[in-house]
């Protein structure tokens, strides 16, 4: 009893010490939106990505994808000497998420937001979004003119040159009239808000680089377009219709999409076609929808060839069909992600694609004719037998199985892993924080705090609430010489 007691006095003077810390530097800065750049109106078209088969160079975006080849090289090369660039178990709260256990722990994270981009994994780990910019603080859920956008919306910040840190000031649901068009080094954190985009357009990255979208609940996209729309403060030009995707990655590279929920949209939740590569996709709660996730544009679409996707520490949740990914050509990481539902199959392809499966727990339906993890689509079984598909280490529940397929090249998987996969023992542990986290900074006492308060039985002289990430809150009151732990 006594080295029990001695033992949690220990844990709680470490976790006041950080909150002390956090109390005494109370000055959050809140930073104003960036002042509205001079417009200059021009009329070049944008187009839908089924228009983009023949696009000519000049219509891309400085920051497109070139050669993608290049870029997968740039990110294994990158893969494999970054052992040493972080410690990631510095913060290590035990869950086995490396993302996580990065940032997640550190009771200053409010302070040290811009920290997550040094937090990435797998192909899309040097995605640093804005992180050497300004925060910019969305005020205005509004988005009345996609075109002229209001300075304090999400539009405005999102079309900037400049690198920017986006964060929301409060809770917001925000309906976009048109697709919301982003420009290059931008992150939109929606951490310590209840931030929805809902209900009309969703997100488009579109021949850009280095976006992180963290934390936002995306879901029930519409299709819009035939509109004009802004993509920066020198351009606007005319949208066709968009398909209503969650997440659309057009000709894009160093994508971050992490710890966001999404579900019921009218396409895809996310779509990453059109020679985009060095993605991930991790610790995301999808739900509710048919096609999840597309990777590679069409059979035909030889620049996916190159194409590298890290899937990781994602829920696949109640009521999801089919595209867990479904892929095309390029080169699949599908690591740790814990598939507690679907209804024709989980992972699925084809024009050869290399998918490398390690250390997921996939449980069938039960259907019995829908226990198959894989599906080659519209390929004949004497094609796909040479196409690298393998599973490593993944737990099989209630009659699930992988047909894998090929001779096992050890370039072609090298070239198709992007981290150390975890034993999918530890997939529950990992995934359980999956989606837009609840880091709410709400006051609420529960029993705990009713106790200690007459344990220490002192008047209170200032308040503080310190919010965890185990989706509890945690009250912390400064009292005489003496700290308090209220548990919510």
């Amino acid at each position: 009893m006594a080295l029990n007691t001695l033992f949690s006095l220990l844990l709680l003077f470490a976790f006041v010490a950080g909150a002390l810390s956090t109390i005494q530097n109370d000055k959050s800065p809140i930073l104003s939106a960036v002042e509205k750049g001079k417009l200059e109106e021009t009329s070049r078209n944008s187009t839908a990505p089924e228009m983009f088969e023949g696009i000519e160079e000049e219509y891309f975006n400085e920051h497109a994808v070139d050669d993608p080849e290049e870029v997968a090289r740039m990110v294994e090369m990158a893969t494999r000497n970054s052992t040493e660039r972080r410690k990631l178990g510095f913060f290590s709260c035990g869950t086995g998420n490396p993302i996580d256990d990065c940032w997640r722990c550190d009771p200053n994270w409010q302070r040290n937001r811009r920290r997550l981009a040094d937090c990435g994994i797998g192909f899309g780990r040097n995605a640093i979004g804005g992180r050497d910019g300004r925060y910019y603080v969305v005020t205005d859920a509004g988005d009345d003119n996609p075109v002229n956008p209001k300075p304090g919306t999400l539009r405005h910040a999102v079309i900037q040159d400049e690198p920017l840190w986006i964060v929301f000031k409060r809770d917001m649901v925000i309906t976009l009239k048109q697709e919301l068009i982003m420009n290059s080094f931008k992150t939109i954190d929606g951490r310590g808000a209840n931030v929805h985009i809902a209900n009309g357009a969703c997100i488009t990255i579109q021949f850009v680089t280095n976006v992180i979208i963290h934390g936002l609940h995306i879901h029930d996209c519409k299709p819009t377009g035939n509109a004009m729309v802004r993509s920066s403060p020198s351009h606007y030009g005319w949208r066709t219709m968009a398909d209503g995707d969650a997440i659309s990655i057009f000709g894009s590279s160093h994508i971050w999409v992490d710890h966001n929920s999404l579900s019921n949209c009218a396409d895809g939740l996310v779509d990453a076609v059109m020679g985009s590569t060095a993605i991930t996709i991790s610790n995301n709660y999808f739900t509710h929808h048919n096609e999840v996730i597309l990777l590679g544009h069409s059979d035909s679409y030889m620049r996916d060839k190159s194409m590298q996707a890290t899937i990781a520490f994602n829920h696949f949740g109640e009521g999801l069909i089919q595209r867990m990914p479904r892929c095309r050509h390029g080169y699949f990481h599908v690591v740790n992600n814990d598939y507690t539902h679907w209804e024709m199959y989980a992972i699925g392809g084809s024009a050869e694609p290399t998918i490398n499966s390690q250390g997921n727990r996939y449980l069938a339906p039960v259907n019995p004719f829908a226990k198959e993890v894989t599906k080659r689509v519209d390929t004949a079984a004497g094609k796909w037998k040479s196409w690298n598909w393998r599973s490593e280490g993944d737990l099989m529940l209630n009659g699930a199985y992988f047909t894998p397929s090929g001779a096992g090249a050890s370039a072609s998987y090298a070239r198709a892993s992007s981290l150390g996969a975890k034993s999918s023992s530890m997939v529950g542990s990992i995934t359980s924080g999956a989606g837009a986290l609840g880091c709410r900074q709400t006051l609420l006492f529960g029993t705990g705090a009713e106790a200690l308060s007459k344990i220490f039985s002192v008047p209170v002289l200032t308040e503080k609430i310190y919010t965890t990430f185990l989706r509890v809150s945690i009250i912390v009151r400064v009292q005489q010489g003496t700290f308090v732990i209220d548990d919510a």
